[in-house]
């Protein structure tokens, strides 16, 4: 089975401005948002990546660019499918205004009924359906290509994200706003026959050099199910020494992130993360 890394886009001045951008043209990463890349950049710089997919957006293409840059990496290759919400009416504007609106609401507590209004806009579901269709679909291709133990990167956006991991794990899309996902924070999803298995999520500062796939030994390969079983028990885990206490990766065995605030409070959703 392949191992997907989702990186979303570093942060922009909309993000800090608080500013629901959506496909606004021209759009790349803010100072911070630029550092955000080159720390994971570095935190890659050792992993075999086979495969670059990225969202046509300009912050989501600068960040790919960075991650893509260590010698030997493939040259990142854009699927408008992993393209931001078309937010429609709701693009540009303050997430503060937007909170005033009635559709907030819905969007907060019933996602999957949400159309946003606007020429050329679309309802979640449909996003959810696009993404979640092209991530399966390159996943596919690229084991095709390169074998079981291949790593590939795919650079979204917030939204998302989130749909493809409510996905994995088995979530109705009204779960998603339980998930949280950091500017240039990386979840790890693995895809096998019988179920997909959500290794990371949202982490930010963990050793990602663990999760490399070690030497093949020959594996129980009937029906193809050794992969795909769960460790009863909960398994030793992945993770090197170094990475005890690191990172703010989030525990994903309910389902639900539990990504805290700097008071260990829990983040309040918004809207959308772009």
């Amino acid at each position: 089975m392949a191992t997907l890394f989702l990186v979303r886009h570093g942060r922009t001045k909309a993000n800090a401005d608080g500013i629901l951008a959506g496909w606004t043209p021209g759009l790349g990463l803010d100072e911070v948002g630029k550092g955000q890349a080159e720390k994971l950049g570095a935190r890659m710089a050792g992993i075999p990546v086979t495969g670059l997919v990225t969202s046509p957006l300009d912050r989501c293409q600068e960040t790919a660019g960075v991650v893509g840059a260590a010698d030997g990496r493939p040259t990142p290759e854009v699927d408008e499918r992993l393209g931001e919400v078309r937010y429609g009416d709701w693009e540009g504007q303050k997430l503060a205004k937007l909170a005033k609106d009635p559709l907030w609401k819905v969007v907060q507590q019933h996602p999957s009924g949400v159309h946003f209004p606007g020429e050329g806009a679309e309802s979640l579901r449909a996003m959810a359906d696009r993404a979640v269709g092209a991530i399966r679909e390159w996943d596919a291709r690229i084991e095709a290509e390169h074998g079981p133990d291949a790593i590939w990167v795919a650079v979204s956006h917030g939204d998302v994200i989130k749909a493809i991991l409510a996905d994995a794990l088995s979530l109705h899309l009204d779960q998603f706003q339980r998930i949280v996902v950091d500017p240039c924070s990386v979840s790890v999803i693995r895809y096998t026959p019988l179920r997909s298995f959500v290794v990371r999520s949202n982490d930010s500062g963990g050793d990602l050099a663990a999760l490399v796939p070690p030497a093949r030994k020959r594996r129980r390969t009937r029906r193809g199910t050794a992969d795909s079983d769960a460790a009863i028990g909960g398994g030793a885990g992945s993770a090197s020494p170094a990475d005890a206490g690191a990172g703010t990766s989030t525990d994903t065995s309910a389902g639900t992130s539990t990504g805290r605030g700097r008071r260990g409070t829990p983040r309040p959703s918004t809207a959308s993360s772009t």
